[in-house]
């Protein structure tokens, strides 16, 4: 939270400063342990605060991402049935989805 917290004050002074336009796309939650209170915790109050600009899509702590990254590959290739390789799936039609959105 800390390090989002800073992020939006970082993008407001580039706002205010350097492009007035820049806008955050959506904020991701990442790491996610749905068995650890905190992490729920964390995502009630990032949805509570940011409302629609989190991605419904959560991309949850997986064993086999570390492994794909330590290897130097997506994890759509090294493993694309895990369940985070499956949650960047669905959180790239996310995106796209919500690209178009924008530009209709």
């Amino acid at each position: 939270m800390e390090g989002l917290s800073q992020l939006i004050l970082t993008i407001q002074e580039v706002r205010r400063n350097l492009n007035k336009r820049l806008k955050i796309h959506g904020i991701i939650l990442t790491m996610y342990d749905k068995r650890n209170k905190h992490a729920q915790s964390v995502e009630d109050d990032v949805r509570e605060n940011l409302g629609d600009l989190v991605f419904e899509t959560v991309i949850p702590r997986n064993v086999r991402l570390s492994e794909a990254s330590s290897y130097a590959l997506p994890a759509v290739i090294y493993d694309q049935k895990c369940s985070g390789a499956l949650a960047y799936q669905k959180l790239a039609a996310e995106i796209l989805q919500r690209q178009e959105k924008i530009r209709f």
